[in-house]
């Protein structure tokens, strides 16, 4: 795409939509009439609020906006979006139309060139730059997409800021499904002194047919396949759901519709590296015309499917309801194969925004004349008509023996819906937005950080928002509260008269300079590391559990680890004979594994004496990172352990997480030596598994020179040889090979065998596991024949008992000598690397030969 012309100096309104509009032309492309209308209203002076169907060029909008703000000149554009990917997307997208020098990004755990003119960035962060800066925050122009997350419960309340705080702002609020807008746009009026234009009367470029199905899904299916309908998105309500139909597909009758492009399918896999579990079920998915989309994916697996779908090589693509929030999926069915979801709390049938924002997708602008949407019938309901109808023929046939057809009931406490809940979904209006305002210590902490008098600015947010009068009381009440509460704390202080900026109360304590970035806990994980001790055997995967304490909680995974965590203790309470009653009091206190709780927790404590805004469950002690290392771990071993292959995805996220924040937020003071490997086996780790969002994150600190792949979001090359990477690939095998001598000490030979298959499974097809269980047991016998124990500690694992030889033939052989007690060291582990099998899957690809005495 062609860069837009960025001005040396300021422009006419009518030289900005000159150059705006040659540029469109440029693309091959032409303004849709509600996008002119858009634009000669922004244009204007005034707000915008586009209201308009899915696919119909909000973004070309929005960088209209953007681009009008430049011309202006002095302040900047903020563009926000509710999630961190996909401002990383838009980010990506307005480098390219205006070039990485213009463009900057700000989401709460990323900055890059954050004094650009135009920012992308989370709705969260602006929230807080509003409610920290207000007026001198320097937004000319605002654009708010999926700006229906304005009602989010939890989140809404940083879409209902920035419109109140940024009065001097020009808005453009964006969504396919807001419903009645007439007193938000009002209200904006009101606030910012422009006149807001509401543009909703846009015709779908694609229009939308709908349809009931009284087939049963798999007939639906194969029958919008056949009839020349596909690609279709079929939409499920739980990952489980989505992986399972996809693989109930493979073999089935879609081949009626003619033969897969196979040919073309692997021309554009090309060299991509599938991993072990879920992504060799995806390779057989994938050349078969089936593809699977949901957020637990890893991103490379997603943007792959996302490739192929629109190079038109997949037929069905079985998914999630995340399809309507900002993803690339262009698609010319949606098939719900229900209506309901459990949304946290309850099953519910779905709200018509939901409905709609997920049907919109259906229709390929540039690629179908007509898209459809198609919502099966419950199970019970498609049965019970056929009963009917076959009792009805078997009636007109025997008209002297009558029979009532056996009706089936829906499942005892499901909520069910019907065709008549069908019609009111497609054509209801979205329900109206509620306003979610909140006020917390972060909000107050913010506002009498100003150089201005706190109480004006809290009154406005408080008494002169979007909530009921009732509501607004009960907000200001609470504000009284916590302003009480950090008066007492020391945080603020009362003067005894206005300073010169008519200040009463003022803060005590000098806030972090990005503060206003939502990064609760960065700070305390500073104050944190200096309370540990550096003599400490432990100390650097202290440091690490000190990180992973402030990180985001992967919560299926420290579900997945207490779940088996109380497996464990559940088997050991029944081996000591402890009673039922007694063994499900104890479990209650079994949780995940939490290093340094009750330092980390203390230490806090003291902390938020003086920093009364952090909340005061934020702190999450955790071991993830650390589990891996001290288990000798990789990614598939902890996927595989917790099975967790449906949140890959997140499982990556993390671990992607805790390696920026150990690479670049641990002081020298306090980098060791195994600190940095460490790092280094964490991040090679992370870029074997999937180097996208490693990638997009180097690409973020220098945009300018971005890769195409990563720029498109598409599958990049394959990662570099595992095995060139020397000292990350050593300790791989260090650490694989004493996570063999923990099990040797515990007599594990059910766990050492475990280990073996799961080793031999990394390779397509699986390789040879030589030591099996009978064989652990056999060796380990004689071991314990002559000894009592094997020792685990720092010395064992030291580099002196390990001699990992030179490559040799494509392997490496590895010998690790056992700590006995007597200290001969006469018993060793014998292993051989495959190198070429661990480049090509990524991980380390290590076989125990043997357990021998010298």
């Amino acid at each position: 795409m062609a860069e837009l012309q960025v001005p040396d100096g300021p422009v006419t309104e009518d030289g900005v939509y000159e150059v705006f509009t040659a540029w469109v032309a440029d693309q091959g492309l032409s303004l849709y009439p509600h996008q002119d209308e858009a634009v000669l209203e922004l244009l204007s002076g005034s707000n915008v609020v586009l209201a308009t169907p899915t696919g119909s060029g909000k973004s070309l909008v929005a960088t209209a906006a953007a681009y009008l703000q430049l011309a202006r000149g002095g302040e900047r554009a903020f563009y926000t979006a509710p999630i961190k990917a996909l401002v990383s997307e838009k980010f990506f997208a307005l480098c390219e139309v205006f070039g990485a020098a213009h463009v900057g990004m700000l989401t709460g755990d990323a900055s890059v060139n954050a004094e650009a003119p135009i920012i992308a960035c989370t709705a969260e962060v602006l929230a807080n730059i509003a409610l920290r800066e207000g007026s001198r925050a320097g937004a000319g122009v605002v654009v708010m997409d999926e700006f229906h997350f304005y009602a989010e419960p939890d989140r809404g309340w940083a879409w209902q800021v920035p419109l109140l705080e940024l009065t001097g702002s020009q808005f453009l609020l964006m969504s396919a499904t807001l419903g009645d807008v007439t007193d938000l746009a009002a209200d904006l009026t009101r606030r910012t002194g422009r006149d807001t234009a509401v543009v909703d009367d846009a015709v779908r470029p694609v229009p939308l047919s709908f349809s009931w199905a009284m087939t049963p899904l798999a007939e639906t299916l194969e029958e919008l396949v056949t009839t020349g309908q596909a690609p279709v998105y079929v939409v499920h309500f739980t990952q489980a759901a989505a992986v399972e139909h996809a693989t109930s597909l493979l073999g089935k009758g879609l081949a009626a519709a003619g033969p897969v492009d196979r040919t073309a399918i692997a021309a554009h896999i090309g060299a991509f590296r599938f991993g072990a579990g879920f992504g060799r079920t995806l390779s057989r998915l994938l050349r078969s015309g089936i593809g699977v989309h949901h957020a637990g994916m890893l991103p490379k697996y997603r943007r792959l499917v996302e490739t192929l779908a629109q190079a038109g090589l997949l037929r069905v693509i079985c998914g999630t309801d995340t399809l309507g929030v900002g993803i690339n999926v262009p698609i010319r069915t949606v098939l719900f194969t229900g209506l309901t979801k459990f949304d946290g709390n309850r099953q519910r049938v779905l709200r018509t925004r939901e409905f709609q924002q997920i049907a919109g997708r259906a229709g390929r602008a540039g690629y179908d004349t007509a898209g459809y949407v198609v919502v099966q019938a419950p199970e019970h309901v498609i049965e019970n008509e056929r009963a009917r109808a076959k009792a009805e023929a078997r009636n007109a046939a025997n008209p002297k023996k009558r029979s009532k057809p056996q009706l089936r009931k829906p499942p005892e406490g499901t909520v069910v819906w019907s065709e008549q809940t069908f019609d009111k979904l497609v054509s209801g209006q979205p329900e109206p937005l509620p306003s979610r305002m909140k006020v917390d210590n972060a909000m107050l902490i913010n506002v009498l950080a100003r150089e201005e008098d706190a109480f004006p600015v809290l009154r406005r947010l408080l008494t002169d928002n979007h909530e009921s009068r009732r509501h607004q009381l009960r907000l200001a009440r609470r504000a009284v509260r916590l302003v009480r509460s950090l008066v007492r704390s020391g945080v603020v202080t009362r003067l005894p008269q206005p300073d010169e900026f008519g200040r009463r109360y003022v803060l005590t304590v000098d806030l972090p300079p990005d503060f206003a970035l939502n990064q609760p806990l960065a700070h305390f994980a500073l104050a944190a590391l200096d309370v540990l001790d550096p003599e400490a055997e432990t100390y650097t995967l202290d440091i690490v559990s000190v990180v992973e304490s402030v990180l985001e909680a992967p919560r299926q995974v420290l579900l997945a680890q207490q779940y088996a965590a109380r497996g464990e203790a559940v088997a050991a309470m029944k081996a000591e004979g402890v009673e039922y009653e007694e063994r499900m009091l104890l479990l209650e206190e079994v949780t995940w594994p939490q290093p340094l709780r009750e330092l980390l927790e203390a230490t806090y404590a003291t902390y938020r004496q003086t920093h009364a805004w952090l909340p005061e469950e934020a702190l999450d002690p955790k071991s993830v990172v650390r589990q891996m290392w001290e288990l000798g771990m990789g990614f598939t071993d902890l996927v595989s352990r917790y099975q967790l292959a449906r949140s890959e995805g997140l499982v990556l996220r993390y671990l992607s997480d805790a390696y920026r924040t150990l690479r670049h937020s641990v002081p020298e003071a306090h980098r060791t030596p195994e600190l940095e490997v460490l790092v280094e086996w964490l991040g090679e780790t992370v870029r074997q598994t999937d180097s996208s969002l490693l990638d997009e994150w180097e690409a973020l600190t220098h945009p300018d020179s971005v890769r195409d792949d990563v720029a498109h979001r598409t599958p990049g090359p394959p990662p570099r040889p595992l095995s060139q990477q020397d000292r990350a690939f050593r300790v791989m095998i260090r650490n694989a090979m004493f996570a063999r001598v923990q099990l040797c000490a515990r007599d594990d030979v059910a766990g050492l065998a475990r280990l073996e298959r799961a080793m031999a499974e990394r390779t397509d097809p699986p390789g040879e596991v030589v030591m099996t269980e009978a064989a652990w047991d056999e060796a380990l016998g004689e071991y314990y024949a002559e000894h009592d124990r094997i020792d685990t500690g720092a010395d064992a694992r030291g580099p002196a008992l390990l001699d990992i030889a030179p490559a040799e033939g494509g392997v490496r052989r590895v010998r690790q000598t056992l700590a006995d007690p007597a200290g001969h060291h006469d018993w060793v582990l014998e292993a051989l690397v495959d190198l070429d099998a661990s480049d090509e899957c990524g991980e380390l690809v290590l076989t125990v030969s043997g357990l021998r005495q010298l």
